[in-house]
């Protein structure tokens, strides 16, 4: 028997229980991709199932997926240059309404992203169109994602990030908008809107919703094309949420900040949260 391969089931699930021991304790850990044997992204895939396990034993729900890394134009300061996603619990995801403000110190060198989020009602199969995915959407809202890094200094490698669940922290969802009524409307503006993002008022970047994979439908049906292929992991189903990816670079916050958005081309209102 080849020792190295009937060790690696045992490494894969100690990264997972590190990664899981480590998300909310502020720590920080040395990617796994700088120590001995390194980490692949099929490995880093497979580390996945065992972190949605842990999150259940614990008592967690899980609601939904995050689609990271979507925006092409990150891709260079990251080193990062395909998508990867993670799970997301009802411990990480609460309505912007109920929870208008966050504790920056709960999270390890936090970043803000503002979002779309999707409700599934039904869940999709793969090879649909972008018209029949959204036919599968109940409603779509915008929110605010806080990402974090396990890893000094926002160093990593690809496969890092796909071991450490996508580098998700928490997902705020705004007002939900119904997708059935004006389903056609939808589809022409989600691909086509503008965003500023604002903190303490100030204008800290300006995004569109092309830069996430050509709009966040797309984000979505890249994911639910991913997920087809995954042996895994299971695919999206009925009640699940999806958040599509940042829409601006993702910024760092601190404590006292207040981050606020602005859109346009789209009847999505702006969000607001405040860190304390």
């Amino acid at each position: 028997m080849d020792t190295e391969a009937a060790t690696r089931p045992a490494r894969i699930e100690a990264i997972a229980a590190e990664v899981f021991a480590t998300l909310g304790t502020g720590r920080q850990i040395t990617p796994f991709s700088a120590r001995p044997g390194g980490l692949t992204p099929a490995e880093a895939n497979r580390v996945l199932p065992l972190l949605r396990q842990k999150f259940i034993a614990r008592g967690e729900t899980i609601v939904g997926r995050k689609i990271g890394f979507t925006n092409r134009t990150i891709w260079p300061e990251y080193g990062v240059y395909a998508p990867n996603w993670g799970y997301m619990t009802d411990r990480t995801v609460a309505d912007l309404a109920a929870t208008p403000t966050l504790a920056a110190r709960d999270f390890v060198e936090p970043r803000i992203e503002p979002e779309i989020v999707f409700g599934f009602e039904r869940a999709p199969d793969p090879g649909m169109d972008e018209a029949a995915l959204l036919g599968c959407v109940a409603w779509v809202a915008h929110g605010f994602e806080i990402v974090q890094s396990i890893f000094a200094n926002w160093k990593f490698a690809p496969a890092d990030t796909a071991a450490a669940n996508a580098l998700h922290g928490a997902l705020l969802i705004g007002q939900r908008h119904a997708v059935a009524p004006r389903q056609a409307e939808w589809l022409r503006q989600l691909p086509a809107f503008e965003i500023d993002l604002y903190c303490n008022g100030a204008l800290v970047d300006r995004g569109r919703a092309s830069n996430v994979l050509d709009g966040p439908v797309s984000a979505l049906r890249h994911l639910v094309q991913l997920l087809a292929a995954d042996a895994v992991n299971p695919p999206l189903a009925a009640g699940e949420i999806v958040t599509t990816g940042t829409l601006t670079r993702a910024m760092p916050v601190q404590p006292g900040e207040t981050w606020t958005t602005l859109l346009r081309g789209i009847p999505l209102d702006g969000i607001s949260l405040r860190f304390d």
